[in-house]
């Protein structure tokens, strides 16, 4: 039985992808082997958000030469995508595909087999216009199954490279959609994470039909029970969102909205599509539709032209949004960015001391967040023993609204749905108490 192993580096998207080569594979009769083992295929989905991405891409793919020099090392990803050329340079690397035709892997692995001549398969991905299907059916370990909707992104932010490694932003057909997140609940899960390099873009090169009409298509599937946005940005969240928001009862009260700076001049910098006072305007629009909506962000600290004024304001900003959680980046250069050509680069240290504040600060809110849901109870759906407590009888999951609950029970309760009784907040995991535990058969609950 041909063997083959894996390494994956960079985002959620990434992951998925690789999941979905895994099924490509495992159909031809493969057997998925560890990364530090001896096996026939090696394959590489890089990353190249940072310059940093692409050096460890590289010495990722120096390890598997050296593991095996007889194996196929095939590099796929964002890297593979924008410098093929240096990826090809490395000794011992058969095959680069980027983020496209990656249903042809398989014959390529057939065709060096046959020829032992490297092969460069990428392709200009500016050009391309059509959504890559790649379906994943059922994810180990997992009570919640991502779904890819989208690929590539039409912002050019002044910081990103992704819109020149991953494309313009296309969208999958809804009947592919709706067809896979059919199957991922016949499969047995209960919750499905929609997810996409800019989610929020669905819809842009569709007809009439765009991500509000998908979630309302996907709150009519019987026996799914929750839909939660992987990512999505405040201006692609407009009226009709809103309402799919307030008047869906699957859609998780959970939304990662990324913010990046809590200063208008620095978003302008950015090139982003909104100013401070309108962010903070959607949220409020948000939270009036959805109350108790967690919110969660992502940071860049010390984009370059960021003064402590800038800063302070950003800090204020962010205080006074309320966020449950932030995801804090210092920023970094990323070569052939404008923001990497910028002037006033910022110090390093100042930098490092500016993550260090948000990052106490975003601790602060997500355990005022968690505070306040104590004595309430909330869902969760329990995705396994509770991590370094296998024999306590303790069992983890995630509310609707992303508080890590941690709570006695037993593991037969795995993808059920949970009413939990919240007895203590902290700022990564909350303690709770088993109230009874819902039956989606009969639409009924049984008490424990």
């Amino acid at each position: 039985m041909p063997s083959i192993a894996f390494y994956t580096l960079g985002c959620k998207v990434n992951f998925y992808d690789t999941e979905a080569i895994w099924q490509l594979f495992k159909q031809e009769g493969y057997e998925q082997v560890d990364f530090e083992q001896t096996a026939d295929v090696y394959l590489i989905n890089t990353c190249t958000v940072t310059n940093t991405g692409d050096k460890k891409s590289r010495q990722i793919i120096r390890r598997a030469v050296r593991r095996n020099p007889d194996a196929i090392i095939a590099v796929t990803g964002c890297y593979a995508q924008t410098s093929p050329a240096e990826i090809l340079d490395i000794p011992g690397v058969d095959l680069v595909i980027g983020n496209q035709d990656r249903e042809k892997l398989l014959d390529y692995v057939k065709e060096i087999q046959e020829k032992r001549e490297p092969i460069n398969a990428v392709r200009n991905i500016m050009k391309t216009r059509a959504f890559e299907e790649l379906d994943v059916p059922d994810f180990a370990d997992r009570t919640r199954a991502f779904l890819k909707i989208q690929e590539g992104c039409n912002n050019f932010c002044t910081f990103c490279i992704i819109p020149w490694s991953r494309g313009l932003s296309r969208s999958r057909e809804s009947d592919s959609v709706l067809k896979q997140a059919r199957q991922l609940v016949a499969a047995g899960y209960k919750e499905i994470v929609l997810t996409g390099i800019h989610t929020g873009g669905y819809g842009d090169d569709l007809e009439n039909y765009d991500l509000t009409n998908l979630l309302w298509d996907l709150d009519k599937i019987e026996g799914l029970e929750r839909i939660r946005i992987s990512s999505i940005e405040a201006s692609q969240i407009d009226d009709r969102m809103i309402e799919v928001l307030n008047k869906s009862s699957k859609m998780c009260r959970h939304l990662h909205i990324p913010l990046q700076a809590g200063n208008s001049e620095v978003l302008k910098r950015m090139r982003r599509k909104y100013t401070a006072e309108e962010f903070a305007d959607k949220i409020a629009r948000i939270r009036e539709a959805m109350p108790d909506v967690a919110i969660t962000t992502d940071v860049i600290v010390g984009f370059p032209g960021e003064t402590d004024d800038h800063f302070k304001e950003g800090y204020d900003f962010m205080k006074k949004v309320g966020f449950s959680e932030m995801h804090v980046f210092p920023y970094s250069k990323r070569t052939g960015t404008p923001a990497a050509r910028m002037e006033d680069q910022v110090d390093e240290e100042v930098k490092h001391a500016r993550v260090h504040e948000l990052i106490e600060l975003s601790e602060q809110m997500q355990l005022e967040y968690a505070k306040s849901f104590v004595g309430q109870v909330v869902d969760v759906i329990p995705e396994g023993a509770a991590k370094g407590r296998q024999e306590s009888g303790l069992i983890m999951g995630y509310s609707d609204n992303y508080l890590q609950v941690i709570f006695e029970g037993s593991e037969s309760l795995i993808g059920k749905v949970c009413r939990v009784k919240l007895t203590e907040a902290g700022v990564n995991e909350c303690q709770g108490v088993l109230v009874r535990v819902m039956d989606s058969n009969m639409n009924q609950a049984a008490n424990m």
